[in-house]
């Protein structure tokens, strides 16, 4: 049975998104706004997966780009375009529809898509975590074999706008969404990828959209910064590692991602969108998929990798992977092993 989501679930699944986001994940801000374009339309639907019948079919709905870009936009005929192209596409089987990952806008990623169209969301992101790349929000659809991507996109306004189908390889296809992202100013909606209930119990993260409505509560009840970072450690079974001013910070955008470093104290955070690496003295302590949070203080706001500034005042915490809601292509090693390759540029 569908629940109907309410306006302080919205917040909560933002700011708890935000943290699960690690980095990324989308703006806190943009968040926030997105909750009252939604809940001004109506209410949305979630849905436990185990509803749905192993046969039925999802699809999934993500924002793809670089949360830094200047020019990003994508409107609702937009979102709805993709999805309802999809919809057809296989023949009008979607039974719901199922965001990529946690973060601040990604987590409720398909909200809007559920009011607009009546179709529910289903508590079951590919990922429970954000992640940098498409292909870690696939399921592992990449090892099955003559597996064919498909993926519906659209973003950008005037001389940005582009929409379109592209289906192939997946490693292709999330590459030519990626890049259709960067001639749209930034930023695209995607609806990609549809399968089977049965398939997304096994790859997927269920119950991961619940978990973060409720991390954000646990944030959200915290009267001070240290109550708040305190609920959240204990929800998330972490530990505060440091707090401090930052400084040496370095944003890069490459091919359409973030990239870059900051030093708090004597910690060093690499990231890639979401932080990637935590090290001090040059070991490195925690890596993704491990989560590795800031937070400002002075704000008392969960902070990503793109919106800080050099002398910011921020907390950073940490939880191990353990004991997240992950998909399994968060313990394939193939996808984990460009992460050297890309932080290697800002270490």
């Amino acid at each position: 049975m569908e629940k109907v989501l309410s306006y302080e679930d919205g917040i909560a699944a933002v700011y708890g998104g935000a943290i699960l986001g690690g980095g990324g994940g989308g703006l806190l801000e943009e968040g926030i706004k997105l909750v009252e374009e939604i809940f001004a339309a109506g209410a949305p639907q979630l849905i436990d997966i185990k509803e749905l019948n192993n046969e039925d079919l999802v699809a999934c709905v993500a924002m793809v780009g670089a949360p830094s870009a200047a020019n990003q936009y994508i409107s609702n005929e937009q979102l709805c375009w993709s999805y309802r192209n999809m919809n057809t596409y296989t023949n009008n089987r979607l039974k719901g529809i199922i965001t990529n990952e946690n973060g601040a806008i990604t987590t409720i990623n398909g909200w809007l898509q559920s009011i607009l169209l009546d179709v529910p969301v289903v508590d079951s992101p590919c990922n429970g975590r954000a992640h940098p790349t498409g292909i870690m929000g696939s399921l592992n659809l990449h090892e099955l074999k003559d597996y064919k991507s498909v993926q519906f996109y659209a973003g950008g306004k005037n001389d940005f706008a582009i929409q379109g189908f592209v289906e192939g390889d997946l490693q292709n296809t999330a590459k030519t969404a990626r890049n259709a992202s960067i001639l749209a100013g930034g930023m695209v909606g995607v609806t990609r990828n549809p399968v089977t209930i049965g398939y997304l119990k096994e790859h997927g993260a269920p119950n991961a959209i619940t978990e973060a409505i409720q991390l954000g509560y646990c944030f959200l009840n915290g009267q001070t910064i240290e109550e708040k970072l305190e609920n959240i450690i204990r929800q998330l079974n972490g530990v505060h590692i440091v707090s401090g001013l930052v400084t040496d910070y370095l944003l890069t955008n490459e091919s359409g991602f973030d990239v870059g470093k900051l030093t708090v104290e004597d910690f060093h955070l690499t990231f890639w969108n979401e932080y990637m690496t935590l090290s001090k003295e040059g070991n490195i302590q925690s890596k993704f998929p491990d989560l590795i949070m800031t937070f400002d203080v002075n704000k008392m706001i969960p902070v990503p990798s793109a919106s800080i500034k050099e002398g910011m005042h921020v907390a950073v915490i940490q939880a191990d992977q353990r004991n997240l809601k992950l998909s399994t292509t968060m313990k394939n090693k193939a996808l984990l092993q460009e992460i050297d390759e890309v932080i290697g540029t800002v270490l």
